[in-house]
């Protein structure tokens, strides 16, 4: 039986080494060609893939480095507050007496417009300082947020007092919102004032700086950041959340109770009013840490009043909030005020609301899809 073995195994072998025919050289070829062919397609389809593909990651990668070359008022220098935005839920919620109801997803700045953000911006565009983005009083005014002009008309340069960064800026009338609003929606350019910069992109201003001019401005449709309307800025500080019939608390800090004007970060009801609490009158943004509101934002309950769409009578922009000279009884949820859109005031700053990922998202996404093609050519 062994021999039989080795002999079939034999002739095992001699077939194994024997010559294709023709005809087997021929279906092999056509085989190999077409396991080939199929290969070159799934990678041409890859090819045009990244080729499209691509220039948008680099693109968002090159946003993220210039940011920190540059101005990036979402990736501040260490220690430096960032815009970071909350994102507002509870589509379709009620209203609170006719305020408040909002049927679309948005978000919110957890916190006001720092100076050292707004410094940012006139480093970009205010070199000339066409439209008057800067107010001397920003400098020297009797709630100093700190931002120092130097230079001449032409060639401006701005910094902050060291220490005052995160004081949320103030002497910013609707105009200055707008055109910082205009200039983060056109991705924080470096340029004049003017169309591309701060004149166009979520509000047309086209040079309006009289009040008759800012009171004919409205939102552009399809703008990614804007300034909030009276019910994106009511909602996000009031409302209960976790569902569409909640309720509303009396103060943006989670309270139906007078918060304290204790400087705490720990205290869970505690806002900056009464004009006593710190010589600087304002405090950092976010320095009530554990008071925010249902959604985490902060300082919509004291520090600094702040500007909204709304239009009253067609001459003056509504303000909510209240300041760090309000007294007890004007902080609650009811406490409304407008002002000329014109007009700057040592009370008066700014949050920004809108209907965009962070920028980061887009970066993380690309770069997400990459790995997966690069996963499924390694399968292959």
């Amino acid at each position: 039986m062994s021999g039989v073995g080795r002999n079939d195994d034999t002739q095992k072998r001699t077939q194994k080494l024997r010559p294709y025919s023709v005809l087997e050289m021929i279906r092999l070829i056509g085989h190999w060609s077409c396991a080939t062919s199929l290969y070159l397609v799934r990678c041409e389809i890859r090819l045009q893939m990244m080729r499209l593909f691509l220039p948008v990651v680099f693109t968002a990668v090159l946003f993220t480095f210039a940011a920190d070359a540059s101005a990036d008022v979402f990736n501040m220098t260490a220690g430096q507050s960032s815009i970071s935005l909350a994102a507002i839920g509870d589509v379709g919620n009620t209203s609170d007496n006719g305020v408040g109801a909002v049927n679309y997803q948005y978000s919110i700045d957890k916190y006001d417009v720092t100076t050292a953000q707004y410094t940012q911006f006139l480093n970009a565009v205010a070199k000339t300082d066409t439209y008057g983005l800067y107010h001397a009083r920003m400098g020297s005014g009797n709630a100093n947020v700190g931002i120092v002009q130097s230079g001449g008309p032409g060639t401006f340069a701005y910094s902050v007092v060291p220490g005052l960064e995160n004081l949320p800026v103030s002497y910013v009338t609707w105009g200055d919102a707008a055109r910082f609003v205009n200039w983060v929606q056109n991705g924080q350019p470096t340029g004049l004032e003017g169309n591309g910069t701060t004149e166009t992109g979520a509000y047309t201003l086209s040079g309006a700086n009289t009040d008759a001019a800012l009171m004919a401005v409205n939102r552009n449709p399809g703008a990614r950041y804007f300034i909030p309307t009276v019910d994106e800025w009511y909602k996000a500080a009031f409302y209960k959340g976790n569902g569409l019939s909640s309720g509303y608390w009396a103060y943006a800090t989670q309270s139906d109770t007078t918060p304290s004007n204790v400087l705490s970060a720990i205290g869970t009801n505690n806002a900056n009013y009464d004009g006593t609490l710190t010589p600087d009158y304002f405090t950092n943004v976010g320095a009530f840490a554990s008071s925010p509101s249902h959604y985490g934002t902060f300082d919509q309950c004291g520090d600094i009043v702040q500007w909204t769409e709304q239009s009253l009578s067609g001459t003056a922009r509504g303000l909510r909030g209240n300041s760090f000279a309000s007294p007890a009884f004007q902080l609650s949820s009811g406490s409304v005020g407008s002002g000329f859109a014109p007009t700057d005031s040592e009370r008066v700053g700014f949050r920004i609301g809108a209907i965009v990922p962070e920028p980061t998202t887009f970066l993380l996404a690309g770069m997400g899809l990459l790995g997966l093609m690069t996963r499924s050519r390694r399968k292959s």
